[in-house]
């Protein structure tokens, strides 16, 4: 029955001429299959009071809110992102591409109703040069932007990374629009929590794009979601079993499996496609992948999606199952047999693409979160935690496997999630056997702040002059770090800010940027955090 009465509200949408001030009277033509869950984008949502979020009711020649690309091998992957349309509102995007002075037609799909999001993927995509696009809706609405020619003939690559947009501040990006454009990087990259309007994903994701899209409507973008994005506190997939609350620590995933396949596809659907595109429970997706930018090959990882969560599986330590507060307690006892980090299918992942230097001069892997515990302070600066389940520091044993493999892969590791921006040298079996990484700081970080601050306030071994608190440590898990750089919310513009990586062919050598929110790049004199930059060989 429930199949029949869907199409007949297709047939009424396809019939209704209404204008959409008239909408009110009519019924979407595809019912959420969730309740409760993004109101502000499904069923009649023309019927919601004005939103907190975003205004969902734009003018018509304005829903095409945005597009989103990258290109691999050859194909072009680009998600087109609506407004919410009206019932009698076609559902067909259009994308074309300009030749000469002539705008050409190259391909029609269709928007899908959760989320608002179509799909375009283009075979045998010329990437020789740069080629302008448009989005078209309609007959007046449309989004242009440019897709960049591969830039495999500099000598420099460029990534720009970004984590943790806050929905305290709703306010525009400008800053960060003048800024990045100004560094004009190859690549973007957004580690997740675009969102943190865990029930109203659509809104908010609409909303991440309104203030980023000038940044990425000309050149490659990767976006990631992590927690915040599918609605959750902290998230331990645990192959995609459902979980019990949203707070996560028996592992899995809380909301509808719907929702966040719907998050996932909005987020996601233009990277390169998946190595190993197999689902995992609940049908939904995996897009662990890889992406070749001007000889500089970036790993897409998914270190969440497969981790197992704390909850019942070891001893509690503290008021929480993912908390340890507890000085004397066994790092040991937390790295039970059979945990899982990154899951054997991402291992496996790692060690192939690690082997594969056709086309390539250097590697990265981009991921959610940071392989270590590199916080020490939570929230506030009385809140002192031994230990972070959230955090990549744990299982230690798939930690370590992941580092290696990264090692292995002659990369360097690039996330956010911890608000904490750090450069940190990892080690496994021995000091420093392991990758550089940098966790780049969080795009707001006036709301849930964290600290690098040792509880004996002291310098480690081998530190450096740049800052306090710099050299050897172990963390909570008691993990081999070496602290080179970090930024605690002292610091300008409480910490927040972006990171810029920079690729050197030539020589093999990385520079990680890390700048402040409020610093403006085009006037002389603009500084980075303390700390910065750093230049790290790779071997």
């Amino acid at each position: 029955m429930k199949k029949i009465y869907v199409f007949l509200l297709l047939l009424a949408g396809v019939a209704c001429n209404n204008t959409p001030a008239e909408q009110t009277e009519k019924e979407p033509p595809v019912l959420a299959p969730f309740e409760n869950l993004d109101t502000l984008a499904t069923n009649d949502w023309w019927n919601r009071g004005n939103s907190r979020i975003i205004n969902m009711k734009v003018e018509r020649d304005q829903v095409v809110a945005f597009g989103i690309y990258t290109v691999s091998e050859g194909v072009l992957k680009l998600s087109a992102q609506l407004f919410p349309l009206y019932p009698d509102e076609t559902r067909t995007v259009r994308l074309e591409v300009k030749k000469g002075e002539a705008w050409e037609e190259i391909q029609k799909q269709e928007v899908n109703d959760l989320g608002w999001s179509a799909l375009f993927r283009v075979e045998n995509w010329d990437s020789s040069q740069d080629t302008p696009y448009r989005l078209l809706h309609g007959k007046t609405a449309s989004f242009e932007g440019l897709i960049r020619k591969d830039p495999k003939e500099k000598e420099e690559i460029v990534l720009a990374a970004f984590s943790c947009n806050s929905n305290k501040d709703r306010g525009d990006r400008a800053n960060y629009i003048r800024n990045v454009n100004h560094h004009d990087p190859d690549l973007l990259f957004f580690a997740g929590d675009q969102s943190y309007d865990h029930k109203e994903h659509t809104a908010a994701w609409l909303k991440f794009g309104m203030q980023f899209r000038d940044i990425f409507r000309e050149r490659p973008c990767i976006t990631i979601p992590d927690d915040h994005d599918i609605g959750q506190g902290n998230i331990w997939g645990e192959y995609g079993k459902k979980a019990s609350t949203s707070a996560g620590p028996d592992g899995g995933y809380f909301y509808h499996h719907e929702y966040v396949k719907m998050v996932e596809r909005c987020q996601t659907a233009h990277l390169p496609d998946a190595f190993d595109p197999t689902p995992i429970q609940q049908g939904i997706g995996v897009y662990y992948t890889n992406l070749n930018i001007g000889g500089v090959d970036f790993a897409i990882i998914e270190d969440r999606k497969f981790k197992s969560g704390p909850e019942g599986k070891i001893p509690q330590q503290g008021p929480r199952p993912d908390h340890i507060r507890n000085p004397d307690y066994d790092p040991k006892s937390v790295d039970v047999e059979g945990l899982e980090l990154l899951g054997q299918r991402q291992l496996d992942f790692l060690d192939k693409w690690g082997e594969s230097w056709d086309g390539v001069s250097m590697k990265a892997v981009l991921s959610q979160t940071g392989f270590c515990g590199g916080a020490h302070l939570h929230g506030k600066k009385e809140n002192r935690l031994h230990a972070d389940m959230d955090s990549n520091g744990w299982p230690q044993t798939g930690r370590n496997k992941a580092i290696k493999a990264i090692k292995k892969a002659k990369a360097v590791h690039i996330a956010g999630d911890q608000h904490l921006a750090t450069v940190i040298k990892h080690g496994s079996d021995e000091w420093e056997d392991g990758p550089w990484a940098f966790v780049v700081p969080a795009l707001v970080n006036n709301y849930y702040s964290r600290w690098w601050w040792p509880e004996d306030e002291k310098p480690g071994e081998n530190s450096n002059d740049k800052l306090p608190w710099t050299g050897r440590y172990l963390d909570g898990f008691a993990n081999k770090i070496t602290m080179d750089a970090y930024v605690n919310p002292e610091s300008p513009s409480s910490g927040s800010g972006y990171g810029l990586i920079r690729f050197q062919k030539p020589n093999q050598k990385v520079t990680f940027e890390c700048w402040p929110r409020e610093v403006d790049v085009t006037k002389d004199g603009a500084e980075q955090f303390q700390g910065w930059p750093v230049t790290v060989g790779v071997d």
